[in-house]
Parts: C-alpha cells; structure tokens; sequence
C-alpha cells in the first residue's frame, strides 16, 4: 500500500523506532507546511492511506472528491476540527484515531509559566548581546494558578504547584470543580472570581463547538494587570482579538502562548509575536520523541491492522470502505 504523512514539520518521522511497523509498504513523506488543495490532491493522489500528524492538515468534502484511491485516514491522537469526518464517511474512507499523552503538553505549559514570570526571555535575549541582568522577575511560591479544564494535564499542573508551593484555583463543569475539592484544591465560586482573582491562568480545555471562543474580552477585563494568561491547548477558545486588546488595556499583564488562530504562524510581524509582554512558541506542547513514539505507534499500528484485515475500531463505524 501507498502510505503518505503529510506535514512532517521537522523531518523526524523516518527516525522514530516505531517507522519499521510500516516495512513492506511504499511510504512517502512531505515536510513543509502545504494547504494548498490543488498541491495536496496532487500528492495525495495514488494514496491508500494517509498519517495525519494532529491537526496540521486539513481534510474537506473537496479534497476527498479528488482522492479516489484512499481509504484510511490514520489519525495521531483524536479527530479534531480540521477533518470532515462527515465528508469521509461520505466519501467511504475510513477514520482511525490514536492516543494522546498528557505529560508534554503539561511539562511545556509549566515550562511557559516559569520563563514568562521570571522574564528568562528578554534576559536571555540581552545576555547574548552582551548585556547582564537587565530585568527582574518574578517566583511563583505564594501566586494563586487557575487552572480551567481540570483533564489529566489540569491535574498535572495542580500537582505542580503544589510542589512551587502556590495554591490552585478551579474553574469549570461541576464535575471538574468537585473533583478539584477532593484533591485538595479551591473550586472558584463564579466564573468572575476566577478571573478577577487567579495571578496565572492556565487553559486546559479541549475545543469544541461547547468552548469556542469561551473566553471573553469582558473574562480577561476581570484579570489583574500583574496577572499571567497561559494558552497552551488551542487559540480558538479566547474570542478573536480579545487578547491583543486586553493586553493592549493591560489586562491580563503577560500572556505565553503556544497556540495561534492560524498555523504555522511564519510572520514575524505577527501583533503577538512583537508584542513585549507576550512569549510565544510555536505549538510545541505534544512535539517531543517520546510523544512523536506513542502518537506514530499507535497510527502505523493502526494502518497495519487496517490493511491486514484485522478488527479495527473506526471513528466512522458507519462507512463503508473502498474497495481495494
């Protein structure tokens, strides 16, 4: 079979341990950041399946009408927005998803909170252009962290605080807040205290019809001018420009982002990233080897059961697949 793994940013794919589960099948693989549907149905077109790295490319009725020849769609981690799975279903190509792994999204997000509020950036920036201690920052033992969207990495955070020694504050469905308490932690009584009193916030919530654009410009007008935003699940949840306006207001302070409206984000005169009171990196919040092992693994996994015959768990259970 044809196997072809689009967008693979880094040129990493090949070195993975786990590649060898696609020996025997004709593999190709493309690495720059290409949507453009004319090119994608080109290279796409003598595909029996293709590996999907999260969200990276996207999937329509339109371009499924110029594959004739696929039949499986391997997707890293869950199904998100950028694939029609309606229009699969319609079109007879299956769907199979992955796993996802909370560790590194959370490491990165803790990560983004230390550098942001001890100012390691521009600190760093001035020491290699010969300047020294230009800045001062801040620790974080004794700041409160709101946490909105108590998940496994929610989890993870509130665990880390507790070893920097600062409380945890929860916002979200009733279940999150209760399962909060029960580990220890403050659920916040309303929606608008648990902006107007968290010091950083971190979001942690999966996106979906339900949290698009959940958070507001009159939620970030609630926040402290000291206070720290953290984003590292997905841009789509804070309202268009609510963000640039708020910081631009001074509320919240800071922001550290890993996501963006539109990715690969490749404009370095894009408003966030000239901001001086933002710190961005590029969506690294699942890249790491370990990561790239268990999201690949269980893809190429999947594409060999599929193509062998073998039971097969579809997130379109009601398609009807292609003839080989």
């Amino acid at each position: 079979m044809h196997i072809v793994i689009p967008d693979d940013y880094q040129n990493v794919t090949r070195s993975l341990d786990c590649f060898d589960r696609l020996d025997g099948h004709q593999v190709t693989v493309y690495h720059e950041a290409e949507q453009d549907p004319n090119i994608l149905a080109e290279r796409f077109a003598d595909a029996d399946a293709l590996v999907l790295t999260r969200e990276r490319t996207i999937i329509d009725e339109a371009l499924l009408a110029r594959l004739p020849r696929l039949k499986l769609i391997s997707q890293t981690g869950k199904v998100s927005a950028h694939l029609d799975l309606a229009a699969c279903t319609r079109n007879g190509v299956a769907v199979m998803e992955g796993r996802g792994s909370p560790i590194a999204p959370a490491e990165l997000t803790w990560t983004l909170i230390l550098m942001a509020r001890r100012a390691l950036f521009p600190a760093m920036q001035a020491l290699y252009a010969g300047q020294w201690q230009i800045n001062l920052g801040e620790r974080l033992c004794g700041q409160t962290l709101g946490i909105w969207g108590y998940g496994k990495i929610g989890q993870r955070l509130a665990r880390y605080a507790q070893a920097f020694e600062m409380p945890v504050m929860v916002w979200g469905s009733e279940t999150s807040r209760e399962a909060a308490r029960r580990d220890g932690h403050q659920a916040a009584a309303s929606r608008q205290a648990f902006f107007s009193e968290v010091d950083v916030l971190s979001l942690n919530l999966r996106l979906s019809d339900s949290t698009l654009h959940i958070v507001t410009g009159e939620d970030l007008a609630l926040m402290k001018p000291t206070s720290l935003l953290v984003n590292t699940s997905r841009a789509q949840l804070i309202a268009p420009g609510a963000l640039l306006d708020g910081l631009n207001q001074g509320r919240p302070g800071f922001a550290a982002l890993d996501v963006f409206e539109d990715e690969p984000l490749t404009d370095p005169q894009d408003p966030l990233l000239q901001h001086p009171k933002v710190l961005c990196t590029p969506h690294l919040g699942y890249v790491e080897r370990q990561g790239y092992e268990l999201y690949f693994g269980d893809a190429f996994a999947n594409v060999r059961t599929f193509f062998a015959g073998g039971p097969c768990e579809l997130a379109n259970p009601e398609v009807l697949p292609r003839k080989a």
